[in-house]
């Protein structure tokens, strides 16, 4: 005997309720790609260009920094007509932080690697998993910051995107100057071409004080970024592809992390990120002075543009590489 079918009351059938498992609305599947940042990380990166704009307008509109005279072989104000402090390349944030850049972003990463308990005990040396993959990160970008501005199986890309574009010495101009330079050196550096008392001239080149702030702050701010976000209760973004082929939220990963965390990283929050807070704020600083008073619009863009692509590799490409991922791991993970 069939079952009574429900009837309203005027007589007007009525389907049956649908069960609890039924009426639950399926979870749409991410649309943005892995490769793509968050909209955090999207400001984040905004800030950077944001920034060589506002120095750049900066420069146009002030009076005292449009009358002064610009060097294109100092790529700077000469000394003598600099309009400010900061425009004069001797300058103590100049040559105290962002000539040796690198060594303190080295030294606050390391400072929150040590002392913060998201990446393990704090103040203790013990290799973590998270702590492993963080100093492989720290490497892959270490690497292309010497691979641009240091070595590049022979002069950096910097020198040699210089060369590749026209530029040479001054010196090899002349018969006396190419005596005076071996064929090495003549090819090397412009760092070799002032030493030998000549000047670099003619190429494109390549800012390497917007490539160094931008790639070490933001390295620094996509290191403590997701330790940034939990304690100011903001909700986890990242996507990435998992190896079935599937793009799925990275919280449940991060999730994990956390639960191993545990209570004591509100009490080190403090101590493990100021140092890197502080590196990447003046950082900022020195970036905007640089926009402002020194290099061409070019040359800063490319500079910009050399150090996003060092990022990317490190932060955004494993997200979809699983493979990758394995190896550099993602920050908070």
């Amino acid at each position: 005997m069939s079952s009574a079918q429900p009837i309203h009351r005027n007589g007007a059938f009525k389907p049956p309720l649908p069960s609890a498992q039924a009426s639950q609305t399926a979870i749409p599947p991410p649309t943005r790609s892995p490769l793509l940042p968050t909209p955090l990380e999207a400001l984040l990166l905004a800030i950077y260009p944001s920034t060589l704009l506002l120095g750049s307008l900066f420069s146009l509109l002030n009076p005292l920094a449009r009358a002064a005279p610009y060097s294109a072989d100092l790529q700077s104000h000469p000394p003598a007509f600099a309009p400010s402090y900061f425009a004069r390349k001797k300058n103590l944030f100049n040559v105290f932080f962002v000539k040796i850049g690198w060594f303190w972003t080295t030294l606050a990463f390391l400072v929150f690697l040590l002392l913060h308990p998201s990446t393990g005990p704090p103040r203790s040396a013990v290799l973590t998993p998270r702590r492993v993959q963080a100093f492989v990160r720290y490497t892959i970008v270490t690497m292309w910051w010497v691979l641009v501005t240091q070595w590049f199986f022979g002069p950096g890309l910097v020198d040699r995107s210089f060369l590749w574009t026209g530029g040479q010495c001054q010196l090899v101009k002349t018969e006396e100057g190419r005596d005076s330079m071996s064929d090495t050196r003549e090819f090397v550096t412009g760092a070799a071409c002032k030493l030998a008392g000549g000047s670099w001239k003619g190429g494109h080149d390549i800012s390497g004080h917007v490539f160094l702030l931008v790639l070490g702050s933001a390295f620094l701010w996509f290191e403590i970024l997701p330790v940034v976000m939990r304690h100011a209760g903001l909700r986890e973004q990242r996507l990435i592809l998992h190896e079935d082929g599937t793009v799925k939220s990275a919280k449940a990963e991060v999730q994990i992390a956390k639960e191993k965390e545990g209570r004591e990283e509100a009490e080190a929050e403090a101590t493990g990120v100021s140092a890197p807070v502080i590196v990447a704020g003046l950082s900022w600083w020195m970036l905007l002075m640089t926009a402002a008073y020194f290099h061409t619009w070019f040359e800063k863009f490319t500079g910009l543009v050399v150090a996003f692509a060092g990022l990317y590799t490190v932060y955004f490409l494993p997200r979809a590489v699983p493979a990758m991922r394995s190896v550099v791991g993602m920050p908070g993970v």
